[in-house]
C-alpha cells in the first residue's frame, strides 16, 4: 500500500487499517448475492424502510450502530467489517451486550413483520 506524502509508516509488524471513504456498494452487493438476499430483505432485517436503505447505498445516509449490528448478523460479518465498508463516519457498536441483544431482537422482529406483510398481500 502506498503512503501519501508526509504520512508516517506504521510501526514494524503493524498493518494500516483501511476504511472505506464512501459506502462500498460493490462489497455489500456481493455479500447479499452470496447469501441470496435482496436489498429489500436487508432493509427489513435492519428495521429500515427501502427508501432509507437506498439513501445508505447512495452514501446519503449513515448507518446507526443498531443498523450496523443488524447488517452484520444478516450478512455474516462482524460489526467492524460492516463499519469499515460503510464509510468513515459509521459507528462500530460497542461491547454493550444489552444494546447488541436489543438490536438483534429488533432486526428479527422487523424481518418477521416484513414477511407477514408480504403474506397479507
Amino acid at each position: 500500500m502506498a503512503l501519501a506524502e508526509g504520512q508516517a509508516s506504521p510501526a514494524p509488524g503493524r498493518r494500516l487499517k483501511v476504511v472505506a471513504l464512501f459506502f462500498d456498494v460493490a462489497w455489500f452487493q456481493t455479500q447479499l448475492d452470496e447469501r441470496g438476499l435482496s436489498r429489500v430483505s436487508l432493509a427489513a432485517g435492519a428495521g429500515m424502510n427501502e427508501a432509507d436503505l437506498a439513501l445508505v447505498f447512495k452514501d446519503q445516509r449513515e448507518l446507526s450502530a443498531a443498523e450496523v449490528t443488524a447488517f452484520a448478523e444478516l450478512l455474516g460479518a462482524t460489526p467492524a467489517e460492516i463499519a469499515e465498508h460503510a464509510g468513515v463516519s459509521t459507528p462500530v457498536p460497542g461491547a454493550d451486550a444489552s444494546e447488541t441483544r436489543l438490536a438483534r431482537i429488533e432486526a428479527r422482529l422487523a424481518a418477521v413483520e416484513a414477511a407477514l406483510a408480504r403474506l397479507a398481500r
